[in-house]
């Protein structure tokens, strides 16, 4: 641990204000040990008698720990602080045990000696998480900018060493909260949950294996309790203590927190951490009128701060007067338009702030105003053109400057709600709102197609940033996306989530985009064809299969009415539906619709032979169903031969004709012609999809099988027990799989120990 965070943890142990940490961080410093006390106050921007009072406060706290501080004068007391913290830091007795890391994901903060103004509401936080298990950070009459994130952030880093479970931050504007939960616990603790297990499953997995110590879930900006927080809490236990910040009143049985604007002495405080205190002192009259006209807002405060710093020759009577001014103007608008609701004070702070902005800069805003209420994805270096780069660097540094936009980690900024309404407004007013939105809808459509079928661990890290963007596409501006684009924003996100069987997530956008679609493009059109399909494919992988014949039939039928009845756009809806009678073992009338598909799918020239291959395995696994292995194993081969000729040699879809041509040869009693096959999809499954996936567990049953029929049963046993724990690690204890091994194994132990 660096010095730096020791004193951290040192002041959070001792309970220090925000102000008094800072006069202790900075007088501890390594660097500062040979500065007088006035140099130390010089650089906390305070004056020399109010350092001596904070100092003596923190003394007065060290010296419950350090008796020999009550007995010395202060700088003697300082020496002896020095002396009793390095002795501790370098191993003495009095270290505390910590686990060796506390997992977090607290977003950036602003630095805690200029977090002024909170220090009662911060005590009364910590007091209320100690007595209950949540509280609210509620916004007095629903007002913005008052700075609920900002509390709860500063709370979370200054309390941290008391949360030794972790503090897990979550936004109830991003995407679904129970998956962040699940994201968090995966990156964090390293716990994986089974990827067949609905998310409410994987919920109870991360609770039950969450790291041992007090644990803080900040569920940052609700505006539904129920649907955003009430479902995804944790088992009753003392260990888990929840924070949320809301502008909404929620039921009183909730313990809360009013959070209004700042008392007139902390905003001025607050605006003197922020411009230069001279430039203050010189109109002291005027600061307090701006603090007042401001409404005492921190984000209002904030923005004004910000502004004044760029203006150094700016009067602060000229400032209130084009404050003022603004006034009349944001008066006029909110007349005109009374559901747009106005933050007094934050409006005017924001109307300086624009004019402020070069074009540039101001197009910037506008743009990211289009973003959900979500952390925003902003890389520069993905632009090729070296002077388009440089001039987004330079829109992204003013907009941070004046505080219009938040850094939080690399690539990643944040908008203030109320920052993001007004720049909406501007956009709105603006000539290129429609052109804007337009080009932000293609974008995120293109973003879409990275998303594939079935995405990887890899795939979701990459993607899940844009995710709760490319829902505020499809919720927002679908309207913006033109016609061959239209359904794919809807897909993406269905993809996304049923890749990882997160199916109650998948199937509202599947519903939404046939919606969508036929409003949009009338009922007979390929792409409500698609869509149908995508929605029975769902249902059809978690076993509906009544509910996913229907849409398959009004697909094909839809499709045959668009291209005809023996068009090869056909194949594929025709494939589908044959894997669904296969599933229900309906085999009869799979094989014709196997077969036509097959027909249908050769007419598609060059690559698309994949899906010929696809077709023909799918009818070979039909045929071997029947137990006609001859045909089936015709088909297998020609599907082998297609897939080597177009995919790498590691592609999933090899392993799957691999893996089902070992397991006919088995069936048959071909020992020898099903070993190297079921042992080539065993290499391949734990390369693909690691050693604790069911496939893997199947690929080492099905070899463990070979190995029983032949009497090597020392090669069997070890493969059977390792298949067995990961079905009852990964899959229920009855899932059929599991099931099979078992009776696999209990067949194994009768004929090798009879």
């Amino acid at each position: 641990m660096q010095w730096a965070d020791f004193l951290a943890n040192e002041a959070a142990t001792n309970s220090l204000s925000p102000e008094q940490t800072a006069a202790f961080v900075e007088c501890l410093k390594t660097e500062n040990s040979v500065k007088s006390q006035t140099e130390v106050a010089t650089e906390l921007k305070i004056g020399i008698l109010a350092f001596k009072k904070r100092m003596a406060e923190v003394y007065d706290k060290f010296a419950q720990n350090y008796p020999e501080l009550a007995t010395s004068n202060s700088r003697g007391k300082l020496k002896k602080l020095r002396a009793c913290l390095t002795a501790k830091y370098n191993g003495g007795q009095d270290v505390r045990p910590t686990i060796k890391e506390i997992h977090q994901n607290i977003p950036p903060a602003v630095p805690f000696e200029k977090f002024v103004g909170r220090e009662a509401e911060l005590q009364k936080l910590h007091s209320s998480l100690q007595t209950f298990q949540q509280v609210a950070i509620v916004a007095v009459a629903g007002m913005g900018g008052v700075g609920k994130t900002e509390l709860a952030t500063q709370y979370a880093k200054q309390h941290l060493q008391n949360y030794q479970g972790g503090v897990c931050w979550l936004s109830a504007q991003g995407i679904d909260i129970g998956i962040q939960i699940v994201r968090f616990a995966e990156l964090k603790f390293k716990l994986i949950a089974r990827d067949d297990w609905e998310l409410a499953d994987r919920l109870r997995d991360c609770w039950q294996n969450w790291q041992q110590g007090e644990v803080l879930l900040v569920f940052d900006d609700v505006t539904d309790y129920k649907t955003q927080v009430q479902r995804y809490l944790p088992p009753e236990s003392l260990r888990f203590k929840v924070l949320l910040t809301t502008r909404q009143e929620f039921d009183r049985t909730l313990p809360q927190l009013p959070l209004g604007v700042l008392k007139p002495l902390a905003a001025m405080k607050l605006l003197k951490s922020l411009v230069d205190k001279e430039r203050l002192k010189s109109e002291p009259w005027v600061v307090r009128e701006i603090c007042k006209f401001l409404g005492y807002l921190p984000l209002a405060l904030e923005l004004v701060g910000r502004y004044l710093d760029t203006m150094p020759d700016l009067s602060l009577e000229t400032l209130l007067k084009r404050l003022k001014k603004k006034q009349l103007e944001h008066e006029a608008v909110a007349k005109a338009n009374p559901l747009m609701r106005y933050e007094y004070g934050v409006a005017e702070a924001f109307a300086l702030s624009w004019e402020q902005l070069d074009d540039n800069a101001q197009r910037l805003g506008c743009w990211l105003s289009l973003y959900a209420l979500a952390d925003i994805p902003l890389s520069v270096e993905t632009i090729e053109d070296d002077e388009k780069q440089e001039l987004k660097e330079k829109a992204i540094a003013q907009l941070r400057k004046l505080h219009l936009i938040q850094w939080q980690s690399q690539g990643i900024y944040w908008l203030h709600p109320l920052i993001r309404q007004f720049f909406q407004m501007k956009l709105d007013d603006s000539s290129e709102a429609d052109e804007l939105k337009t080009t932000f809808a293609a974008q995120m459509a293109e973003i879409t197609k990275q998303i594939p079928l079935q995405p990887n661990r890899e795939d979701i890290f990459n993607l899940t940033p844009y995710i709760p963007h490319l829902a505020e596409v499809t919720t927002h501006l679908s309207q913006y996306l033109n016609d061959e684009d239209l359904i794919g924003p809807f897909t993406g996100l269905g993809w996304f989530y049923q890749g990882q069987a997160l199916y109650q997530q998948a199937e509202p956008w599947y519903k939404l985009c046939i919606e969508v679609a036929e409003n949009r493009l009338g009922l007979e059109h390929p792409d409500v064809a698609t869509s149908l399909n995508n929605l029975a494919l769902l249902y059809d992988e978690q076993g509906r299969y009544e509910e996913a014949e229907p849409l398959y039939l009004q697909s094909l039928e839809l499709g045959k009415l668009l291209f005809g009845e023996n068009h090869p756009s056909n194949g594929c809806l025709l494939n589908n539906l044959a894997l669904l009678y296969y599933h229900q073992e309906r085999y009869l009338e799979a094989e014709p619709l196997s077969q036509q598909a097959i027909e249908l799918d050769k007419r598609f020239p060059g690559d698309e032979n994949l899906d010929v291959a696809t077709d023909i395995h799918n009818l070979g696994l039909i045929y071997r169903a029947q137990r006609r292995y001859s045909e089936a194993e015709s088909l297998f081969l020609q599907a082998l031969e297609i897939k080597q000729c177009i995919l790498p040699n590691s592609h999933s879809l090899l392993t799957d004709t691999i893996y089902a041509l070992g397991y006919m040869y088995r069936e048959q009693g071909r020992y020898n012609e099903a070993e190297p096959l079921c042992l080539k999809a065993l290499e391949l499954d734990k390369y693909l999809l690691g050693h604790n996936h069911p496939y893997f567990a199947a690929s080492l049953n099905n070899l463990a099988e070979i190995y029983r029929a032949t009497g090597r049963y020392s090669e069997a046993k070890p493969l059977y027990l390792q298949a067995l724990d990961i079905c009852e690690r990964t899959l229920d204890v009855d899932h059929p799989n599991t099931m099979m091994v078992k009776e696999n194994y209990a067949r194994f132990l009768r004929e090798a120990y009879p």
